[in-house]
C-alpha cells in the first residue's frame, strides 16, 4: 500500500493524458481522464442539448445500454438505425439523420475499424449543422479512425479502461476532444473542455470499493452454488461493490454524476497502459488463428470485416449462427472446455433494459433486419486464446454442423 501511495504521489499531472497522446499521435490537452467513459459521454450530449436544444442522436441497438444512457439522462432521444452486417456498426448508408440530429454514433464493436464504412459516416454526421460524430474505442483503447492525411476522424472520440475491455484495469476512462472543434464550434468546445477539466474526485467510498474490486470478485467466485450472486448483490446494495452495469443503468440512468478517476485508478491505467503492445499483438496473433480455424465454417458466419485485411486486435472474435438455439448450443459446448464465450449482444442493449420504450425502441423493426438476425445467433469469442484453444474452438463450432 505505501508503494502505491508513493507512486500515486510521483505521477505527473495529467501523466495518463500525456500517455495516451504520444500513443496516438495528438496533443496531451486534447484528453481528459474520467472515472467511467459513459460519464464522459454524458457531458458531451448534455452540452449538446443546452447549446443546440433537444433531439436525436442516430446510434444502434447492437450494443450496451451503457452507451445509450448517456444520451437519455442528457435529455435527447436515441434514433436507431440498422448495423452493416459486415462491419457490426451504424450503416451509413441507411442511417437515420435528419435537420434535428445532434450526434452520431459510431461504434467500433468488439474494436473492429471499418475505415471506408466509418469515413462515410463523418461525410454524412458533417453534413448535417451543429452534429457531432462521436467515436465509441471502448472496445478499442487508443485506437482511432484516421483520414488519408492521418487526421482523426471524429469529433470526439470515447475510450474505455472498463470490465470486458482491452486493459485490465477495470475502471477508467478517457475523452479526446478534437482541437478542430474549437474552430468549427468554438462555444461548445469551450464548454466542453471546462466542463470536462473541472470534475471532481470520487470520495473515499468510490476509492475503496474500487481497490476491492478485483479480490472481491475472486472471493465471490468461489462461493458455493448461489451465494456468491446473492452476496454480491447485498454488497452492492450497502454500497461495498460497484457493479459493471447497475440497477439505475438498466432503467436508462446513471449512477453518479461525471467523475475524474481516483488517482489510484490513473496510476493503474498507465501500468497497464505499458503492455498494451503484447495484449494487442496476442489478441491479433489468436484473431489470425481464428480466421484460418473458421474461416470456412458452413456452421457460423463472420463479418466480412473480421476477416479483411491484416488482423485487428479485437476484443472478442464474433460469430454468427442460424438461430439463438444453436448460438446457445455452440456457447454452452466452448464454456464446457474453458473458452468462456459471451452472447455480446443478446440480448439488444446488453444485458438487456427493464422498459424498452423508456429507451425509445422501435416497436415496428422492419428497417433493423440485421440487427435482429445478429443479435439472435450473436456468439463473441475470447481473443486471448492460444493456438490449442483456438483449434478446439474450431472443432467443436464443426460438430455442431
Amino acid at each position: 500500500m505505501e508503494e502505491n501511495r508513493s507512486e500515486i504521489a510521483k505521477t505527473p499531472r495529467n501523466a495518463l493524458g500525456s500517455e495516451l497522446a504520444r500513443r496516438t499521435g495528438t496533443q496531451a490537452e486534447d484528453w481528459y481522464p474520467v472515472f467511467k467513459a459513459r460519464y464522459g459521454m454524458s457531458i458531451v450530449f448534455e452540452e449538446l442539448r443546452r447549446l443546440y436544444g433537444p433531439g436525436k442522436v442516430s446510434t444502434q441497438l447492437y450494443t450496451c445500454c451503457t452507451a445509450v444512457d448517456p444520451i437519455l439522462t442528457a435529455g435527447l432521444t436515441p434514433e436507431y438505425g440498422d448495423v452493416d452486417r459486415d462491419s457490426i456498426m451504424l450503416d451509413p448508408h441507411t442511417m437515420p439523420v435528419g435537420d434535428d440530429t445532434r450526434a452520431v454514433m459510431m461504434q467500433h464493436t468488439f474494436g473492429l475499424m471499418d475505415v471506408r464504412s466509418s469515413r462515410l459516416l463523418a461525410e454524412k454526421t458533417h453534413a448535417i449543422p451543429n452534429a457531432l460524430l462521436i467515436e465509441d474505442s471502448a472496445h478499442c483503447v487508443t485506437r482511432m479512425v484516421r483520414d488519408d492525411d492521418g487526421e482523426a476522424l471524429a469529433d470526439i472520440s470515447v475510450h474505455s479502461f472498463g470490465v470486458e475491455k482491452i486493459l485490465p484495469t477495470r475502471f477508467g476512462g478517457a475523452i479526446w476532444v478534437n482541437p478542430g472543434l474549437a474552430g468549427s464550434a468554438p462555444e461548445l468546445d469551450r464548454r466542453l473542455r471546462s466542463r470536462l477539466a473541472n470534475l471532481p474526485r470520487p470520495g473515499k467510498r468510490l476509492d475503496c470499493v474500487t481497490r476491492m474490486y478485483i479480490n472481491e470478485n475472486r472471493v465471490l467466485g468461489r462461493m458455493p452454488g448461489g451465494l456468491g450472486s446473492r452476496m454480491r448483490s447485498w454488497l452492492t446494495r450497502v454500497g461495498l461493490y460497484e457493479p459493471p452495469i447497475a440497477n439505475v443503468e438498466r432503467r436508462g440512468g446513471l449512477g453518479y454524476e461525471p467523475l475524474r478517476p481516483t488517482p489510484w485508478i490513473e496510476m493503474t491505467v498507465l501500468r497497464s497502459l505499458r503492455s498494451l503492445e503484447a495484449n494487442e499483438g496476442k489478441r491479433s496473433a489468436s484473431v489470425k488463428l481464428l480466421r484460418k480455424s473458421l474461416g470456412g465454417s458452413t456452421v457460423v458466419s463472420i463479418p466480412e470485416q473480421v476477416m479483411a485485411g491484416e488482423p485487428q486486435p479485437l476484443l472478442r472474435f464474433p460469430v454468427f449462427a442460424a438461430s439463438t438455439d444453436l448460438a446457445e448450443k455452440i456457447i454452452a459446448a466452448l464454456r464446457s472446455t474453458g473458452v468462456y464465450a459471451e452472447r455480446w449482444y443478446r440480448p439488444e442493449l446488453f444485458p438487456g433494459v427493464e422498459n424498452p420504450d423508456a429507451y425509445h425502441v422501435p416497436h415496428d423493426r422492419a428497417h433493423l433486419k440485421v440487427t435482429d438476425e445478429l443479435v439472435a445467433g450473436a456468439i463473441s469469442i475470447p481473443t486471448d486464446l492460444n493456438p490449442e484453444q483456438v483449434n478446439a474452438v474450431a472443432a467443436i463450432i464443426a460438430r455442431q454442423g
